[in-house]
């Protein structure tokens, strides 16, 4: 096979070494190779890199590994073309399975052109990236901490979720305040509520007598102390996720002008995908990196069913999020494809599809610098005109009928 570069490196990483193997020109059709092991500390990188320059290489390329790939990445960024490749589509050759023929393995199919980089943003959408995955898990960690309030209550028979919709809302939070600080009266307990949570003062009375005692006042009191501290570390993350947005300014008003994104999910897509959509060569590159498109699973001529496929699960996530935002607005495209497909694909799939069609135009609008504009809620309709009059048609004379069409004829006055 014909050599792509002539000067390559094939990098197996661990946790405290890494296996090195230069393959360089050699003696007519021949390749040199040399193979090295270093460590993972910043000493012995920086050893690496100068290593791989004494040699003169060009292009590395190393399996994305966990998070053991970032400090060895981020050390030769910069000084070679570094690749990282998706584990699974490197598959070495049975019984060759050590970490030095591993890195051999990589650089031989470095040398021939065979490996497809990753996407890898640059240093400021890292930072962003970081910050919000880590917002996100606060607010999973939130939510579970909640739930576990949601126990403690329900273990000393208060049934107060029962007339609440939040009991991390003032009245709840008022309530469960003074069910930790001593006060056992449900009359005097249900008085704390406020606004339209007092038309259930009677139902209030009921639900707040139970069995509340000192070890459910201890443990709800340090799960009320780890929400609040969980908040405040959010409201700092916020703050420090708005500084990183600052340079992207125009980028956040593009997404916010589509239905559904908001000023979160925004941060989230950013950080995800990044502002250069050059690194995607297309709408369906990205479908295809994010997971969000299906799957293909067609074997003699039959097309099987398949889900989608693995991607990036924080943008997927975020996509979904924004999708169910968009389809409550009924005025707009997005809600007419979701209730287009709901129908025949059912909820789950339909929110997925179009999930997909907002990251199409997340792309297309990041692509040309342009704001959305909206198509309308009949726009798919229109677009599908034919096929859904002949859905109509074809189902009315299912039904017995005889069908005739006639285009109707506009009022010139009209």
């Amino acid at each position: 096979m014909k050599l792509q570069f002539d000067r390559v490196c094939g990098l197996d990483v661990h946790r405290d070494t890494v296996a090195a193997c230069v393959r360089l020109p050699g003696s007519g059709a021949e390749r040199q190779e040399f193979v090295q092991t270093f460590g993972t500390t910043t000493a012995e990188l920086l050893a690496l890199r100068d290593w791989l320059g004494a040699h003169g290489v060009t292009h590395v390329a190393m399996e994305s590994t966990g998070v053991l790939w970032k400090p060895v990445y981020y050390a030769l960024e910069g000084a070679f073309t570094v690749l990282l490749v998706n584990a699974a589509h490197i598959k070495n050759v049975p019984g060759r399975k050590t970490d030095v023929k591993d890195c051999q393995w990589i650089a031989q199919l470095l040398e021939c052109g065979l490996l497809s980089a990753s996407f890898v943003p640059p240093p400021e959408i890292r930072e962003l990236r970081e910050l919000t995955r880590y917002r996100a898990e606060l607010i999973h960690e939130r939510t579970r901490e909640v739930q576990r309030l949601h126990k403690v209550l329900q273990d000393a028979g208060i049934k107060l979720s029962s007339v609440a919709t939040n009991i991390m809302g003032v009245s709840g939070r008022a309530m469960v305040e003074a069910l930790i600080q001593g006060t056992r009266d449900p009359g005097v307990l249900a008085e704390l509520a406020k606004s339209g949570l007092r038309k259930k003062l009677p139902q209030l009375r009921e639900a707040l007598r139970g069995r509340f005692g000192s070890r459910h006042a201890f443990v709800a009191g340090e799960l009320l102390a780890h929400i609040d501290y969980i908040e405040e570390a959010m409201e700092r993350l916020t703050e420090r996720i708005e500084e990183c947005l600052r340079p992207f300014a125009r980028e956040v008003e593009i997404l916010q002008s589509i239905p559904g994104v908001k000023g979160k999910t925004a941060a989230k897509v950013l950080g995800e995908i990044g502002v250069n959509m050059k690194q995607f060569p297309s709408s369906k590159h990205i479908a295809s990196w994010a997971g969000i498109c299906p799957g293909n699973n067609k074997s003699a001529g039959k097309h099987k069913k398949c889900g989608t496929r693995k991607g990036n699960g924080w943008l997927k996530a975020a996509l979904v999020e924004a999708a169910w935002g968009a389809v409550r607005n009924r005025n707009t495209a997005m809600s007419g494809q979701y209730f287009r497909l709901r129908s025949r694909l059912g909820p789950k799939k339909a929110i997925v599809a179009v999930a997909h069609s907002l990251l199409v135009i997340m792309y297309e609008c990041l692509s040309h610098g342009k704001k959305y504009e909206e198509l309308g809620a009949d726009y798919y309709d229109k677009l599908n005109a034919k096929l859904l009059r002949d859905r109509y048609v074809n189902k009315l004379r299912r039904m017995g009928y005889t069908v005739t069409l006639e285009r109707a004829v506009e009022d010139p006055a009209a």
